[in-house]
């Protein structure tokens, strides 16, 4: 079984462990691959998709960079973190910047701008809004703005801060 670095260093001789797998099948060779979350495997599944992205260069992207890593560089088109990962140049970091677009969804950690208590329904609302296509960095914006905006939404729920976010996009559809 292949992992990263990550992975590896999570699991000890002699314990259980459960990883969560990626059988990558080839006309040559089958191909385990190992996770320590279902969310590593799923980016991995999902870089594939890129050509001139394989089985490899995914697992070496994931052991440089975490899923949300990987999110923030694609959403902010960071062609420097892209090529930190051994195996990609400049041309290839913009070519899975471009073919991944928002593919990836927005950044989930804690590090996402969200001081205040409306930090879980910020999470919650630019998820729901990556997932009706709007881009992830536009979604992140309009709540933003919604939550600057009002000092009241802090205490408002997810629905509330949804409504306004929709409203602040308006009729500006996926861009």
């Amino acid at each position: 079984m292949h992992t990263t670095p990550a992975t590896l260093a999570s699991v000890r001789t002699g314990t259980s462990a459960t990883l969560a797998t990626s059988l990558v099948v080839r006309e040559d060779s089958m191909t385990l691959f190992g996770f320590a979350q279902a969310e590593e495997r799923d980016v991995f599944e999902l870089l594939q998709t890129v050509s001139g992205v394989g089985p490899r260069l995914a697992l070496a992207m994931l052991a440089v960079h975490t899923p949300d890593d990987l999110r923030r560089a694609v959403a902010s088109e960071d062609v420097k973190a892209m090529t930190m990962v051994p195996g990609i140049g400049q041309k290839g970091a913009r070519r899975i910047i471009l073919e991944l677009g928002d593919r990836l969804g927005p950044a989930t950690d804690a590090s996402a701008p969200a001081a205040t208590p409306a930090g879980g329904a910020r999470t919650d609302v630019v998820t729901a809004l990556a997932g009706l296509g709007w881009p992830a960095k536009a979604a992140e914006s309009a709540v933003d703005a919604v939550l600057a905006a009002d000092d009241a939404a802090a205490g408002a729920d997810t629905a509330a801060v949804l409504r306004a976010a929709l409203q602040q996009l308006g009729g500006n559809r996926h861009g």
